[in-house]
């Protein structure tokens, strides 16, 4: 006999380790699955936006961060293709907004978490299978420790990102290329110039993609670029050539790059945009997280948008409880909450990675924001402050102050 739980939680980051805190604190009896071994390292820009802060404090998380590596983070630097670098602040206060921290480190503190409130957990466990009952999603199969298990539950909670099976089974799977970010990242020693804020540069020879810099302590840096996949495909890009010339041979980076080494081997990633909106909830079970396809389309950063994933699917499966209701009726108020808070900052920031494909815009943009306070706390929202990003949503804000 299968071994029943009331939920069942396929994948032990972000999105995952969060939906399994908020069940197991509500007294639901949840099993968190994953493939890897905590700590383990995750290929990530490993920048944790506004929207993290805040569901880390829900969490009651917040003070642990602070006794682990990482960076706290005030702002962010845009520069634009013509070499334009517009340093932007975030709102003044003591708090960070933001901070980076690595994936290895960041997501052990959400894990070791949920495991300290989860009914079970198994780590080493390589999901095969999802297990139906007619349509409906009621386990999952997998090998453990050299055998095969199964495992029953009213919910199966995918959040076994881009790479894992729930999103693939279940027909919910993003392969649009014109709505998937291709990534490369590595970690260097000695780089100079870094602040209190993440770097974002749009560099004429990376449009309509992006280079990035995210500070970490003691003058180490994530360092990495992306590009649409359908775009990097026309162009024929290479990500690897691309980067690398901007570190030796850009003006603007070459002296900062110039007695720093790379710490690590260069690796690469997809992520799924939210700007395609998938199907997310289904008779027994929701996909959160990478699984969803929840990437910011503009940022590329996805840890915010993965911990609401996992709040929210956590509310709308307790109400399922409730009701005793676990169709695709009763667990779609977890979609429908989820898009009601995102939702407007995913359209706003398609549209903004969609301007960024335009060295005009890019290089009037941020000319701008160089010289207005008003447009550079229009764009400090949009990185860092997602409550406040209703004006956003407005294009004829940006048109006024634009012209202002």
């Amino acid at each position: 006999m299968a071994e029943e739980f009331d939920v069942i939680v396929i994948g032990g980051g972000p999105s995952g380790s969060s939906a399994t805190a908020f069940l197991s604190k509500a007294g639901k009896k949840v099993l968190l699955l994953d493939r890897a071994k905590f700590p383990r390292e995750k290929v990530c820009g490993d920048g944790i936006s506004g929207r993290s802060v805040g569901v880390l404090r829900e969490l009651g998380l917040l003070d642990s961060f602070k006794s682990v590596e990482h960076q706290d983070m005030f702002g962010v630097t845009f520069s634009s293709p013509n070499g334009t670098v517009a340093p932007i602040p975030s709102a003044s206060g003591s708090e960070a907004p933001g901070f980076v921290c690595r994936r290895e480190v960041f997501d052990n503190v959400l894990f070791q978490h949920a495991k300290s409130l989860a009914a079970k957990t198994i780590e080493g466990f390589f999901a095969t299978d999802l297990l139906f009952d007619g349509s409906r999603v009621v386990g999952v199969k997998g090998n453990f420790d050299g055998k095969e298990h199964e495992f029953r539950a009213k919910v199966v909670v995918g959040a076994d990102g881009v790479g894992g099976i729930t999103a693939r089974k279940l027909g919910a799977y993003n392969n649009d290329e014109s709505h998937q970010h291709a990534g490369i990242r590595c970690y260097y020693e000695g780089v100079e110039g870094m602040g209190d804020k993440i770097e974002l540069h749009f560099v004429d020879s990376a449009v309509p993609g992006y280079f990035w810099i995210f500070p970490l302590p003691g003058k180490r840096a994530n360092v990495g670029l992306c590009m649409v996949v359908s775009d990097m495909k026309k162009k024929r890009a290479n990500l690897q050539a691309i980067m690398k010339d901007i570190i030796e041979n850009h003006p603007v980076f070459k002296p900062r790059f110039q007695n720093a080494k790379r710490a690590t081997e260069i690796k690469s990633w997809l992520l799924p945009l939210a700007s395609k909106r998938m199907k997310l909830a289904g008779d027994g079970y929701v996909l959160v997280g990478d699984a969803a396809s929840l990437i910011d389309p503009f940022t590329g950063e996805g840890i915010g948008n993965a911990l609401t994933s996992g709040k929210c699917a956590s509310q709308a499966i307790l109400e399922a409880f409730k009701n005793n209701d676990f169709t695709e009726s009763s667990l779609s108020n977890y979609p429908k909450a989820l898009w009601a808070g995102i939702g407007n900052e995913i359209d706003t920031n398609h549209r903004m990675q969609r301007m960024a494909n335009s060295k005009f815009l890019m290089n009037l943009v941020i000319g701008k924001a160089k010289r207005s306070k008003e447009v550079r706390g229009v764009i400090s929202d949009a990185i860092l402050n997602p409550s406040n990003h209703k004006r956003l949503v407005d294009p004829l804000f940006f048109l006024r102050a634009l012209l202002a």
